[in-house]
């Protein structure tokens, strides 16, 4: 091991080992792909980099000079397709490792990567291709999204190139014959063929493309990938990260997951779409030259990942906090964790009978963190520190985070305001590093959330004596549920176009696995009348329009629904339940 990392970062510990000051020292040029992947295969190349996995029996096992070799093979297909700098190029590739390998490609090339999760439909697509001017999509075969894709890109301008890529197993038949453990092994990398009208055979390119890449040079100040993120008035936000994105996330690894480098496999349940995958399974990981676990699963199955930890002896794991509840819905005792030695959550908020209970079977403590799809790591419990269970824990010295009130000014401890972050400048940088470059393409927003000197995260806390932040909520309602953030305006777009809606809001409600289920209160429009059928039937409407885990799992209808004197619906006093008229509840 080489520490690549400490090329990078300017720390001081305390006496008693604890982190005190961080920094991070970035250079004008920097690029992920050939910094950190190529740097370690060229000194490491049989370095561990992923073991991947899936229901299937298909396994592999990669190391950094894979990534390098195939991650070239990779910019080369796309660079032969007219992809390069600035290309904003969508990827949905579930958990497949074709993923990885896309990913630090497209990073070389200097392309803008657009992640998205399978579960989008055409409504969502459609906004996704046209407000970011995506240039080209890199799509599973698997399940029906790419169905989705070509129901909508017709009337999709940009898009120039599509690549269709063969999953693997991942319930994948041809035939009568199932393809799972015989694809195991580095002979089978990228083997599967997908035809299909219109679109590149994505493995089959990548199998005959040359592994020599020569380096494209990137300012670390330009863009490096772009997520689109729920808000509840308004279309998703795209949220634009540059090449120093990659580096913030050292402290993520290090001083929070606290990764094993060598001999040990950090394991992050999350899907690529998602921008905590890259939170938990790419750049910090591999920046401290750590091994990850990915298992490209359909549905979560809290004994298989049980099985996992003892069966690859995984040492480090985070996941959202619903995961470990149904985990702890198992019997957790028969199963072999003795290999784990940390344990994080994020995502949901911690609710102390889950981290008592996990403590008991494991002896492990869950360290909770918080952060963004605007920033990486922001406050977290700290390795060494002691964690208060149901507190997200202390900011992580990276970034000065306070809380604020309406007013600007920072609330006494127990007051509740506004988590903001510094926009503290260095010469020759715009926001502190790892932040946000800007909402792309939507300057009032941008504006909106970066202003007097703060950026404002629209989430609120409060801070206790010692220090501790307790999260509250969402300033503008978002919905977190089973790790997903949902934004209310997208669901309730969906339900206005149903003719039976006239009015509707959309609400989180708290629930024992989920965190929190997605709740649709409802005025019906003139000649509808409550019933379990229509309460299926809009439940159906919303799974067939959006993502189905955005469903409203309950739907209350109501004669009116409360709002301000400027004709505003007013959210929570829905939540809150405390307004008087007539209603009908139907789950």
């Amino acid at each position: 091991m080489r520490k690549i990392n400490e090329r990078y970062v300017i720390e001081t510990y305390g006496e008693d080992g604890m982190l005190t000051d961080f920094d991070l020292d970035i250079p004008e040029s920097f690029n992920f792909g050939y910094d950190i992947v190529d740097d370690i295969a060229a000194a490491e190349p049989d370095r561990p980099a992923m073991i991947w996995c899936n229901p299937e029996g298909e396994e592999h096992f990669f190391t950094f000079g894979d990534m390098a070799h195939w991650s070239n093979k990779v910019a080369n297909v796309l660079a032969s397709n007219g992809i390069g700098k600035g290309s904003m190029v969508m990827v949905i590739l579930r958990r497949h490792y074709q993923f990885w390998f896309t990913a630090v490609a497209l990073h070389k090339l200097g392309a803008i990567m657009v992640p998205a999760t399978f579960m989008l439909k055409e409504h969502d697509l459609k906004y996704r291709f046209d407000s970011a001017s995506v240039e080209a999509i890199i799509c599973t075969d698997v399940g029906t999204i790419a169905d989705v894709v070509d129901n909508t890109v017709t009337e999709c301008p940009s898009v120039k190139k599509m690549f269709i890529c063969a999953g693997g197993g991942g319930g994948v038949h041809i035939g009568e014959e199932e393809y799972g453990e015989r694809l195991s092994g580095p002979e089978h990398i990228c083997e599967l063929s997908a035809e299909r009208e219109g679109w590149i055979d994505f493995n089959a390119a990548v199998r005959e493309a040359s592994a020599e890449f020569e380096r494209v040079e990137t300012k670390t100040v330009e863009p490096l990938l772009m997520y689109f993120s729920s808000g509840t008035s308004g279309d998703p936000k795209m949220v634009l990260h540059d090449n120093a994105y990659a580096l913030a996330h050292i402290p993520t690894a290090k001083h929070w997951h606290d990764v094993i480098s060598d001999g040990g496999v950090h394991f992050t349940i999350a899907d690529t779409g998602w921008g905590k995958a890259v939170w938990g399974k790419f750049y910090g990981q591999w920046i401290m030259e750590a091994c990850v676990l990915t298992y490209d699963f359909d549905r979560f199955n809290a004994a298989e990942i049980l099985s996992l930890i003892g069966k690859y002896k995984v040492t480090t794991m985070c996941a959202p906090t619903t995961m470990y509840r149904m985990m702890m819905l198992e019997d957790i005792d028969g199963y072999d964790l003795s290999s784990l030695y940390h344990t994080t959550t994020a995502g949901e908020a911690l609710n102390p009978d889950l981290f008592e209970r996990w403590r008991e079977h494991t002896g492990l403590i869950l360290t909770e963190g918080f952060g963004q799809t605007e920033t990486p790591l922001t406050i977290c419990n700290l390795n060494g520190m002691v964690p208060k269970p149901g507190s997200m824990g202390k900011p992580q010295p990276l970034y000065s985070v306070k809380i604020l009130d309406a007013d600007g000014n920072e609330c006494d401890k127990g007051i509740t305001g506004e988590i903001c972050i510094e926009l503290v400048q260095k010469p020759g940088w715009g926001n502190p590093p790892g932040l946000m470059m800007e909402y792309y393409r939507n300057p009032e927003r941008t504006a909106e959330a970066m202003r007097d000197g703060w950026y404002h995260t629209g989430d609120t806390a409060w801070r206790d004596e010692d220090g501790y932040l307790w999260y509250v909520g969402r300033n503008d309602d978002v919905i977190k549920s089973s790790g997903y953030r949902i934004g209310p305006f997208e669901i309730e777009s969906v339900l206005h176009e149903h003719a039976a809606v006239n009015e509707c809001a959309v609400t989180g409600v708290p629930d024992p696995l989920r965190g929190a289920a997605v709740k649709a209160t409802i005025v019906l429009s003139k000649g509808y009348e409550p019933s379990e059928e229509l309460t299926k039937e809009l439940q159906k409407w919303c799974k067939e329009k959006t993502a189905p885990y955005k469903y409203p799992r309950i739907i209350d209808y109501v004669a009116e629904l409360p709002k301000t004197v400027n004709g505003k619906i007013r959210r929570s006093v829905i939540r809150d339940g405390d307004y008087e008229t007539e209603r009908h509840s139907l789950t």
